[in-house]
Order: C-alpha cells, then structure tokens, then sequence
C-alpha cells in the first residue's frame, strides 16, 4: 500500500496530482476522451499545462491514474506474503482483500462504472494505452515472481514458468474485471458484481497453480 506522506509539500504535490486526475476523468466521461484537450484540462484544475505534465507523462495516465497504485500493491502482497504462501496463492489472497476493503481501482462497480468502461471502448488511445499496461504488468510480474520464488539468480532471460504464470494471471485478472462490469450492468448489485470478480479470480488461479504445478511459484 501507498504510504501516507508526511511533509506538506508532498500532501500538496499528491493533492495537485488528485484534483487533475479527478477534473480529467471527469471531462473524459463527460465529454468523451479524444473530444478534452491537456489544455482545458489545465484551465478546469486551475493549473499550467507544464504542471499536468510533471504529474502526469501522457494524457491517457490521467484516466488510468490508479495504475501505480495497484502495481505497488501487487508487489507489495508479493513482497510481505506470509511463510508458506505461494506467490500465486498471495495474489489469490490479494484479490480477496482487494474486494473486501474495496480499494480504488476494484471499486468500479458503483455510479460511473459504466461509464468508465464505455469511455475506454470509445477511444483507440484509451485501448491502446490499457494494451500497454496489460503489457507491463506482464512484465513487471513475470520479474516479481521470478524474484519471490528465488528463480532469478544468475539469469539474463525471464524465467519462463514466471512468464506463464505472469501471463495467465493478467488475464485472469482481465476477465474478471470484464465479467465483473458486466455483471454489475445487467444487475446494479455490487455484491453480485463482487462476487463473479472473485469467481474469476479462483477459477483462473486453480488454472495457473495448474499450469505451473510442481515449480517453486506453487
């Protein structure tokens, strides 16, 4: 999990990079992703266009703000797993703990979910930019776990089995999030909605354990 800052500059540094973040997604779903300009972005959060931009590497970062956050906390569930739990399994868990305090970037089955979902469909940069981070979550797991389960010593290439167990994870967690959108759609029942994500989650879990059996992931 992300700590709390502690100095003044940085609470208002983080608070800057929220009121941007919030005033962009906003106007994205409002108004449709391509049709918003960084400039008018700027001028709604009362800031400079360089200032977005210190915050903020591309336009499509602003809707997709809690990518970081989750990275961390994926590592994090990797990093601080109790003895005995396997690197999959951790993630498993995560997924449940996710859920159950309904951290940010798994609470989009509420208003403005829909929305959401419909935002990334409409725009070719939204769903270019959600391929990237697929990509790089991949990536970044594929070394997590490698490093977790102590089968990065001495290598240059990727562990392959972290690769497949990287891969298959991500898009576990894809489908889920699908599923669970479209759960939440047709129902307007967040716990219905909660409940397929976890579905997924476990169904696709007993798969990757599967596909990796007998290596040190498992």
């Amino acid at each position: 999990m992300l700590t709390t800052p502690s100095d003044r500059r940085t609470r208002k540094r983080l608070a800057t990079r929220q009121r941007i973040s919030d005033i962009a997604s906003r106007l994205f779903v409002e108004r449709g992703f391509d049709q918003v300009t960084v400039d008018e972005i700027a001028e709604a959060a009362d800031v400079a266009r360089m200032t977005v931009f210190n915050h903020f590497t591309r336009k499509e970062d602003m809707f997709f703000d809690l990518d970081e956050e989750a990275r961390e906390d994926l590592l994090t569930a990797l990093q601080k797993r109790d003895p005995g739990t396997s690197p999959i399994e951790a993630l498993r868990l995560f997924a449940h703990r996710a859920i159950a305090e309904q951290l940010p970037y798994i609470r989009f089955f509420e208003a403005g979910s829909e929305r959401f979902i419909e935002t990334i469909r409409a725009s070719e940069a939204l769903k270019s930019r959600a391929r990237a981070i697929r990509d790089e979550l991949t990536d970044m797991l594929t070394i997590a776990l490698a490093k977790a389960a102590d089968r990065d010593q001495a290598r240059r290439q990727p562990d392959p089995l972290a690769n497949l167990a990287a891969s298959l994870l991500v898009a576990t967690w894809e489908v889920a999030f699908l599923e669970a959108h479209r759960v939440f759609h047709q129902s307007h029942n967040v716990k219905k909605a909660n409940t397929a994500f976890l579905a997924i989650i476990d169904q696709g879990t007993r798969g990757v354990t599967s596909a990796v059996e007998g290596s040190s992931y498992t």
